[in-house]
């Protein structure tokens, strides 16, 4: 599997003083349902952002991203209109470059990227938070056999990837094997800087 990420280039200083939120982890530990929580205990605050996906995949009950074609997503590349894409399973994956500007106001901003992205990002923006969310392995085989999406590729292979960037260290981590409402709460009390560390 080949996985590449690109930063958008911006000045030498890291981007701030908002936060970037980064929720990773392996397919079928449940982040974008315990971001749907998040999003969703977080809709009356302006100072938290959770933008969509860029991706060449079709959009899911199970993901909410913006849908764009090989070509769609080339021409917005070429466009600089990401500030930072990656490429996994085949796929293209990106952020808009909005985000800049939300960090820059101050915000939070809640994005669901690759672990692979995490030390590019580490150094291109002043405040970041990791969130690993994950399950047993037996629980992770079970969602991603019940979620049958054919474009995850395989199975064993996504739940066998390993990263070993120092960087790419979370600083907490979510074990999301039991309810899905108090492990979102977890995750709303990261986004919110209210004691969440371990």
């Amino acid at each position: 599997m080949s996985e590449t990420v690109t930063i958008a280039q911006e000045p030498a200083a890291a981007i701030g003083p908002g936060r970037l939120v980064l929720v990773v982890g392996p397919s079928g530990a449940g982040k974008d349902t315990l971001l749907r929580l998040a999003q969703a205990a977080c809709i009356d605050d302006q100072d938290v952002v959770f933008p969509r996906r860029f991706v060449t995949r079709e959009s899911s009950a199970a993901e909410d991203n913006v849908a764009v074609s090989p070509e769609e997503f080339r021409c917005a590349l070429d466009h600089g209109d990401f500030a930072v894409h990656w490429e996994a399973h085949g796929h293209s994956y990106a952020l808009s470059l909005e985000i800049n500007d939300d960090i820059r106001a101050g915000r939070t901003v809640v994005v669901n990227v690759s672990r692979m992205v995490i030390g590019a990002l580490r150094g291109a923006y002043a405040n970041v938070v990791v969130v690993a969310i994950t399950a047993p392995p037996d629980v992770l085989a079970q969602r991603l056999a019940a979620r049958a999406r054919h474009s995850d590729g395989n199975i064993a292979e996504r739940l066998a990837r390993s990263v070993d960037d120092a960087a790419a260290q979370a600083d907490v981590t979510i074990v999301n094997a039991g309810s899905a409402e108090y492990h979102g709460r977890h995750l709303v009390r990261v986004i919110r800087n209210e004691c969440w560390r371990d």
